[in-house]
């Protein structure tokens, strides 16, 4: 969402989503161009749109899956280059649970489920790298609360 012209700002969601597969729990990573990095999927949430409804939108339009968002997990500021000025960014995290949906996701150019140490190390971004570690320890303390078995 890009505010006011005086204050600029886009803001922009990041879906953090889990799914256990086999009793494995996977995470997934995303590359938006073939020689992209892999990272954990975002999308610039629309004017009037929260960043939670975003981050649904992304997993349902782009993803083809439905998604259960369980929390926030975190949020960063960035800045980013747009018609030759500087606007800053602020992204919202959450993990999300994948309730279903197709094996083979749309809107990415590649996609991969991995678990959870594999999947930091394959992030390059510093803040992507400190999201996933505050997902894991959000999602040991929703699963507390809400007597979900863990992997």
């Amino acid at each position: 969402m890009i505010n006011n012209k005086n204050n600029q700002q886009i803001t922009i969601g990041g879906a953090i989503v889990f799914r256990d597969n086999r009793r494995k729990r996977q995470f997934l990573l995303v590359k938006t161009k073939e020689d992209g990095d892999w990272e954990i999927p975002k999308v610039i949430v629309r004017k009037g749109e929260s960043s939670v409804r975003s981050v649904i939108r992304l997993t349902g339009e782009q993803g083809g899956m439905t998604t259960r968002v369980l929390e926030e997990v975190g949020r960063t500021t960035g800045m980013t280059i747009l018609n030759g000025k500087s606007i800053p960014q602020k992204y919202y995290y959450y993990i999300m649970l994948q309730r279903g949906g197709p094996s083979e996701l749309i809107g990415f150019a590649e996609f991969k489920w991995l678990e959870y140490m594999e999947a930091v190390r394959k992030v390059t971004l510093k803040k992507e790298k400190d999201m996933f570690k505050l997902a894991r320890e959000v999602l040991k303390q929703w699963e507390k609360t809400h007597k979900i078995k863990q992997y």
